[in-house]
């Protein structure tokens, strides 16, 4: 049984209270000695989550190096944006603009306010930059196979690439399923219908032809990347509609094997950031996803990179408003996020004091802090009344993530009006 007072007790004395950057300089020197920062949020649609975020990198890219940020995005979109921020030739001239690539739903997820302030910053500090020390910014999702399968034909036409006519044929065969790529799935696994011999043979021929691709490096990246985006989702969308845990652990092996990608093309010395919700970066050991058989970002990078090369930062609120909507698809609206549950990790942080704060997880406090306790989590899709069946996940605070910031009362981000 948790006690109220004892948890309270060591809130109070081990978190530190948060008024501006400068207070999370103990938390970035910290985070800063490991190789990969994995900056988590409660929620995608929160203004305070996305500008600490922003806040952190800024910081970690001037003072420490850094060198890109891989973002819980969709490659081919995020790809836009890297360009206008490394200087490309776009037809965008404003950060804003390169966020309209972002146009598959939730497209206010990434093209807001606060990201386009962001983007600006990087533009700005790579202005000052070599070709080579440009930082830069790439999605590692999964979800666009169709975009990733168009991106792969334009480029390859071209170069007059001899796998165009390969890549096409994959292409067509995709495209009933355009708008509804789950249909994809319902019949690659019940109907025994499936484009996996035409991607195959698409993937099969661009390795044997890799050297074609390699002239020039950010767009053999591009290709490789999108290549692996086709190839990994089209395995994502067959296993959803049969195994919802494993397409999950599928997505999120996924978003390692891009990270490891991009980190490789920045060279081996690389640091980098990792945007994601808090279900992601958080290690799925210390939650009931472990129960399941579930994996996710964070614990395959601990595992991969050694636990001293990664720090995983949580971000929580103990109400406010966000930015979601009542089901998959539909249109974003602002909605209340009510005070957190009673006998939840946010109750007690509010309960210590509702103030803005920050705790770092080390050996002398880990203790206080490991009991299994829900730890709210808010989707894209999100309905306050429902919130106890499904908003808050069972976590051990302190072997979830390396730090956790604390925000008492949020507020919505504000998405792009010409989105």
């Amino acid at each position: 049984m948790i006690h109220t007072l004892d948890l309270t007790k060591a809130i109070d004395h081990y978190a530190k209270r948060l008024n501006d950057l400068s207070d999370l300089i103990p938390l970035l020197e910290k985070a800063s000695g490991a190789k990969y920062v994995l900056l988590g949020e409660s929620t995608h649609g929160t203004s305070e989550f996305y500008s600490i975020r922003s806040e952190i990198s800024k910081w970690l890219i001037k003072e420490k190096g850094f060198q890109f940020i891989a973002v819980e995005g969709d490659w081919s979109s995020c790809y836009e944006v890297n360009r206008f921020i490394k200087g490309y030739d776009t037809p965008y001239t404003h950060a804003s603009e390169s966020l309209s690539a972002f146009n598959r739903w939730p497209e206010w997820m990434w093209a807001n306010e606060e990201i386009a302030s962001f983007v600006s910053w990087l533009q700005g500090f790579n202005n000052e930059k070599d070709t080579s020390s440009k930082i830069g910014f790439h999605g590692i999702d999964i979800y666009s196979l169709w975009e990733s399968m168009s991106e792969i034909v334009s480029y390859l036409e071209s170069i007059q690439s001899p796998d165009v006519e390969k890549a096409k044929k994959a292409f067509n065969c995709f495209e009933p399923y355009h708008n509804e790529l789950q249909m994809y799935g319902v019949s690659a696994s019940f109907y025994g219908k499936d484009c996996l011999d035409e991607l195959v043979d698409l993937l099969k021929s661009l390795h044997q032809n890799r050297t074609l691709y390699e002239q020039d490096a950010e767009a053999a990246l591009n290709l490789e990347l999108n290549s692996l985006v086709v190839d990994n989702a089209e395995n994502y969308y067959r296993v959803m509609v049969t195994d919802g845990n494993e397409s999950w652990n599928i997505r999120d092996r996924h978003m390692v094997e891009a990270f490891y990608k991009v980190s490789s093309f920045y060279g081996k010395d690389a640091k980098g950031i990792i945007w994601e919700h808090n279900t992601h970066i958080g290690d799925a050991r210390a939650t009931d996803m472990a129960e399941d058989g579930m994996v996710n970002v964070g614990q395959l990078t601990r595992e991969k990179y050694g636990e001293e090369q990664v720090y995983a930062v949580g971000l929580g609120t103990y109400k406010g408003t966000v930015i979601a909507a009542d089901r998959w698809g539909d249109p974003h609206e602002e909605m209340v996020v009510p005070k957190a549950q009673s006998g939840s990790w946010e109750y007690y942080l509010h309960q210590a004091g509702s103030y803005d704060k920050f705790i770092l997880f080390n050996q002398e406090n880990i203790k206080f802090f490991n009991k299994t306790i829900g730890h709210r989590a808010i989707g894209v899709t999100y309905n306050h009344r429902y919130e106890h069946l499904g908003n808050y996940v069972p976590s051990r605070l302190s072997e979830r993530y390396n730090a956790f910031i604390y925000i008492d009362q949020t507020n919505a981000l504000r998405p792009l009006k010409n989105n």
